[in-house]
């Protein structure tokens, strides 16, 4: 018996429900559709946090690409498998309930269910709230250093954040950055290991207890203003990178699957499979260590993999 009913006032059960159109997203779209699964791609927009970088350097099969073209780019390719298999809305999710094999989920544009569902959906960077951020942001002021560090060999620039990730951006910018000036609010609290790695390093600066006040410039950043001990300081800089932590887009499910405090989704890094049978998780919105777009896309797969296996089984 078909799983699709036919009444036209009734809405169709799907084999598989996608939230999010970045990578992820539309790497599971493809892959479900060449799969022959019944599939539906929510989409609230596409591209991911990359749609607002000008030049991408790092996704694979491709040198140099802009946020907007990659976007473009997913887009175009999922909508090549638009049909009677794949289907594609653009709504925003409110929330997602149910149990193994009979999930709804509730969006702006109505009801939809599925017996299984992937969440896709990404994460947004903490923005930098200080006078001059969101002017310089893109001209100076970035959230990626895999992204962006290339554009500014040979310069002197400022990380912001004193994480593991401030400390990971800093180490990958020493590879080409004439020097690399690390604010850290307070103590460090990356691993230790790291932290000393990098402060024998001959271009690299630590500075504690720096907290940022405000950057200057003119077409392009030029300067951060930080206070420490009562005191502000100016240091003259190309870019500043920011690395103050990520808001995963995972209001909606929170209060169903597994998260960790800073409500990323807990996934089973062998499957992507959540604590929730039934419901898979991939990119960054889950707790996996690193988030970059090519690592989305190929967790995606992995997801859709285990996803056939589960409804075939």
């Amino acid at each position: 018996m078909s799983l699709l009913p036919t009444t036209s006032n009734l809405s169709p059960i799907y084999d598989l429900i996608i939230v999010g159109g970045g990578p992820a997203g539309s790497a599971a779209a493809v892959y479900a559709a060449r799969k022959q699964l019944k599939t539906l791609l929510i989409v609230k927009e596409w591209g991911g946090q990359s749609i607002v970088s000008d030049d991408i350097q790092n996704w694979i099969g491709t040198p140099h690409i802009s946020g907007a073209k990659l976007a473009e780019s997913l887009k175009s390719h999922v909508e090549e498998y638009k049909g009677d298999i794949l289907h594609i809305i653009e709504a925003t999710v409110s929330s997602i309930t149910g149990s193994h094999g009979d999930f709804t989920i509730t969006t702006d544009k109505g009801e939809q269910k599925s017996k299984t569902i992937l969440i896709a959906a990404g994460s947004s960077r903490r923005k930098l709230e200080v006078t001059g951020a969101e002017e310089f942001e893109n001209k100076g002021i970035t959230y990626c250093a895999s992204c962006d560090g290339p554009l500014f060999s040979g310069m002197d620039v400022v990380v912001v954040g004193g994480g593991n990730a401030g400390f990971e951006s800093a180490a990958q910018l020493l590879a080409y950055c004439k020097s690399v000036t690390l604010l850290s609010r307070s103590e460090p609290r990356a691993d230790a290991i790291t932290i000393e790695k990098l402060k024998i390093k001959e271009h690299f600066k630590l500075i504690v207890g720096a907290i940022p006040k405000s950057i200057t410039g003119s077409k392009f950043v030029e300067s951060i203003t930080y206070t420490k001990d009562g005191e502000d300081i100016t240091l003259p800089t190309s870019a500043v990178f920011v690395e103050i932590g990520q808001i995963p887009a995972t209001s909606f499910i929170e209060n169903l699957v597994q998260v960790t405090e800073t409500k990323n989704i807990v996934i089973n890094p062998r499957t992507q499979e959540t604590s929730v049978q039934g419901i898979w998780a991939a990119g960054d919105c889950t707790d996996v260590l690193y988030h970059q777009n090519n690592i989305a896309a190929g967790d995606a797969v992995r997801a859709l993999e285990d996803i056939y296996l589960h409804i075939h089984a």
